[in-house]
């Protein structure tokens, strides 16, 4: 049985009244949007680590040592690996304490250095035609006329086309040779130190790449591009691969190494986001 209670009818119109002529209330301000992660096709630019990556002639090559691969008595299936690795081999970053005193080891390399915008420099031509090529100032500026200049905090990647010779040692390093011997029998291309220097004093960038086993060409003995590079802590991706599959300009780079604390070098998973 509903009894009418004096006032109720008012109160209830009146409430009503309000909820239909109120304004609604604004909306919570918005938070701040995350940056938007590119989209594109992903392009892997590391070799695989096994036994036949490639490494320098007098560095440890890669070794994987199984401890633990089966049934365990618990009834589960359980694997687990040792690996041991040089540094400098395979698909890996140089720290600018490779070759600058004081500089940047790994772990101290911002992140913000290993993420950016990819710049190729396409020497294919140049390097197949001659093992011993170096990247010029004058492939830089051909460069920079054909596709603009290089963008700045961009990741500049020097393409020569010799990652399409690995694994085969005697092909990519131009010597199948180990030790001393192997070392001055090197011949791939490189980045000449006029280049560096220029790259240093006229751009401003966050890394250099390049798909073969140095910055500096094979039968370099002072490493300069590197010690020019390196002492204004511009780190390099070296041996990556699938450069041809970028474009010159528009891809994303992301490169991120083995946290080694302490390190000159360390193993590198690096790829391209293509739009």
């Amino acid at each position: 049985m509903f009894r009418r209670v004096p006032g109720f009818v008012a109160a209830v119109a009146l409430t009503a009244a309000c909820q239909t002529s109120a304004p609604p209330a604004a909306p919570p301000a918005a938070a701040t949007a995350p940056p938007v992660f590119p989209a594109g096709r992903l392009v892997d630019l590391s070799h695989t680590y096994d036994r036949s990556t490639v490494f320098w002639p007098t560095a440890d090559t890669f070794r994987l040592e199984t401890v633990a691969d089966g049934v365990t008595p618990g009834g589960y299936y359980y694997a687990a690996n040792n690996f041991f690795s040089s540094e400098h081999g395979g698909t890996h970053l140089d720290a600018p304490v490779h070759f600058a005193q004081g500089a940047q080891s790994v772990e101290q390399i911002p992140l913000d250095r290993l993420v950016g915008a990819a710049y190729v420099v396409d020497v294919t031509d140049r390097a197949t035609a001659n093992a011993d090529h170096q990247v010029t100032v004058e492939d830089l500026a051909r460069t920079e006329a054909a596709q603009g200049p290089i963008p700045r905090d961009a990741i500049v990647l020097l393409r020569t086309g010799f990652s399409t010779r690995w694994p085969d040692a005697a092909r990519y390093l131009g010597t199948a040779l180990r030790g001393e011997p192997g070392a001055r029998a090197l011949h791939f291309p490189g980045l000449h130190p006029d280049a560096a220097a220029w790259l240093v004093a006229n751009r401003t960038i966050k890394a250099i790449g390049i798909d073969t086993a140095s910055i500096d060409f094979g039968q370099s003995t002072a490493f300069e591009s590197h010690r020019t590079l390196y002492a204004k802590n511009i780190p390099a991706f070296e041996n990556l691969t699938g450069l041809e599959a970028l474009p010159l300009t528009g891809a994303w780079i992301v490169a991120l190494p083995m946290k080694i604390g302490g390190g000159s070098g360390a193993p590198l998973r690096a790829m391209a986001i293509v739009p």
